[in-house]
């Protein structure tokens, strides 16, 4: 019952060095698309992915454009505080897409509305938050996903 997280030019070493020791933990397949606001062997991404970095199954695209040609047929769904549906009323398969934008503005808006059938938010219950930290959100939404496919 694996899953599949998708990080669109993620920003922050250490949120994807976070996601990829949640990844591996979780048996996900991580994949990456470029350009990142960092580089792959920053000693942040290391630290935070610890000495796990070495074991995880990931898979790194040169842009949205790569990821989709590769992966357009496969389950996906997409995450956004955009988002008029829960994460928890997503129907998760084995094998899911769950991809997640950028930290600093998410998804691309012509995403957003492509796949509005596909989005999902996480809720929030404060007005004085605007979103959850990117590693944070992606393990409350695995995590989701693996409660509701064992």
């Amino acid at each position: 019952m694996p899953l599949n997280i998708v990080l669109f030019e993620p920003e922050i070493p250490n949120n994807t060095g976070n996601i990829g020791r949640l990844s591996l933990a979780t048996g996900s397949h991580l994949h990456l698309v470029k350009p990142f606001g960092f580089e792959i062997d920053d000693k942040r991404l290391k630290r935070a992915g610890l000495d796990y970095w070495q074991h995880l199954n990931i898979s790194i695209y040169d842009s949205i454009e790569a990821f989709f040609e590769m992966h357009s047929d496969k389950d996906m769904v997409f995450l956004s505080s955009h988002g008029s549906k829960a994460h928890w009323d997503i129907s998760y398969t084995d094998n899911m897409f769950l991809i997640f934008g950028k930290e600093s503005v998410g998804l691309p808006k012509h995403l957003l509305e492509q796949h509005s059938e596909q989005l999902f938010k996480i809720p929030l219950y404060s007005n004085h938050v605007r979103s959850l930290n990117l590693a944070n959100a992606v393990s409350i939404v695995v995590y989701e996903g693996l409660r509701n496919l064992r």
